[in-house]
């Protein structure tokens, strides 16, 4: 049945208003949907700036030959050089489809034997893009509206086929845009996923070359630890300055062997998020640096740290270095305030001392692995410590940095994840 014709004006109104816009892409073969797109009254074929002849692969879904010869003499006119293919069956779309690669298709609404915009289905069922265009001489603003809604990139009437050559460039322009951005994403994923590997591989070959080297390295440390308690004062004060020279340098190698370790061990595996109370993390931290804290005699104090969802034994050595980090470099009196505000999203934890601070121009260098701001002979350390903590709470989707303060001393803020927290789990610190 044939739907009753609008008039040539009421028609093209229709096909205009659908929505603003017409889709400008295949929804089924992009996986997504897309508003339409219509092109203006005022818009020409001229507007592409395109010079000479384009060539153009067209499959046409049409029984009336005169109509098939109107359709590609609008084109040619225009400056396409058109091959074409007539289907007149869904069969004979579906293996034109198979065999071939078209530019465009070009859709008669109402056929003998199926209807054009079924060829929309066809296309989603064989994954392939191609723009369709329903050319036809009849057709309702409800058919016209559906037919968009089906993934048609416009409708033209064929009293208008004067719109159809600019219709048909930008359908070909935005098809080989769309291809373009897959190229570009598919080119992204790869290169995403060699980096992935290529991290994994280098974290991996950091530690087993790190654990390899632990026992003949304690091996060189044991027995020139010996050599010197054996023959200390037997030989001339030289040998003993070469022997405590081979010691001390055995040792630092197995330490900075040992945070290699460490950090290896942040960037392997999964970082397993639980409920995590804060308090009880920087409670255990202390526990852990309970002799510095009493060699220094520095006061810790802290207020209402959040639950969050982190890896507490991750959290807890992030909380261990920064106050390490501010024990080592403390000034007279030191105290360290740790506190947490929220926002949003997110919850910021600081922690603060008065302590000798950093310089504004060094504050990106503490980060960086084996970095060291002081000589050995000022501050003990191999300069890995705030590395693991920014490897740390970036695992966790957080960041860490250096933020100024009035006064003396330095200090550090780092941002967790504020989330909706399951119920507690009671064993999750034992």
């Amino acid at each position: 049945m044939i739907d009753e014709p609008l008039s040539v004006r009421g028609v093209g109104d229709a096909v205009r208003n659908l929505s603003g816009t017409m889709t400008t892409a295949y929804k089924c073969a992009q996986g997504e949907s897309s508003n339409p797109v219509v092109e203006d009254a005022s818009y020409s074929s001229r507007d592409m700036s395109n010079e000479g002849a384009s060539r153009l692969r067209v499959l046409l879904v049409e029984d009336d030959l005169d109509d098939v010869d109107l359709v590609l003499l609008s084109l040619r006119k225009d400056g396409f050089d058109v091959i074409s293919d007539v289907a007149l069956t869904a069969d004979e779309f579906t293996s034109r489809i198979q065999t071939n690669k078209y530019d465009i298709i070009l859709a008669d609404y109402n056929l003998p034997q199926w209807r054009g915009t079924e060829a929309l289905d066809i296309l989603c069922r064989e994954n392939v893009d191609v723009p369709l265009i329903v050319v036809t001489g009849f057709l309702s603003e409800e058919k016209a509206m559906l037919c968009i809604r089906q993934g048609a990139v416009d409708c033209v009437l064929k009293h208008h086929i004067a719109r159809l050559p600019a219709s048909v460039r930008r359908a070909v322009e935005e098809r080989k845009v769309r291809e373009q951005r897959r190229r570009f994403q598919t080119e992204l994923a790869r290169k995403v996923a060699e980096l992935a590997r290529s991290n994994a591989e280098l974290e991996q070959f950091a530690y087993v070359a790190s654990h390899d080297l632990q026992e003949p390295l304690r091996m060189i440390a044991n027995y020139t630890q010996l050599l010197g308690e054996r023959y200390r004062g037997r030989l001339d004060e030289q040998a003993d300055k070469y022997i405590h020279y081979a010691v001390d340098g055995a040792v630092r190698m197995q330490a900075l062997i040992q945070d290699l370790l460490r950090l290896s061990r942040v960037g392997s595996g999964q970082t397993k998020l639980i409920v995590t109370e804060c308090e009880k993390v920087v409670e255990q931290a202390l526990k852990n640096l309970q002799a510095m804290v009493e060699e220094s005699a520095a006061v810790v104090h802290w207020n209402d740290l959040p639950v969050v969802m982190a890896d507490p034994l991750q959290l807890t050595q992030v909380f261990q270095n920064l106050i390490a980090n501010s024990l080592k470099f403390h000034g007279p009196s030191p105290i360290i305030h740790i506190a947490a505000e929220q926002k949003v999203k997110e919850w910021i934890i600081s922690v603060s001392d008065n302590g000798i601070g950093i310089p504004i121009d060094r504050r990106q260098d503490v980060f960086v692995i084996f970095r060291r701001l002081h000589t050995r002979s000022e501050y003990s350390g191999n300069g890995i410590g705030l590395a693991i903590c920014k490897k740390i709470i970036e695992r966790h989707g957080g960041r860490l940095w250096i933020e100024d303060q009035p006064g003396p001393g330095c200090c550090f803020k780092f941002t967790l994840r504020a989330e909706q927290l399951p119920n507690t789990d009671p064993e999750a610190w034992e």
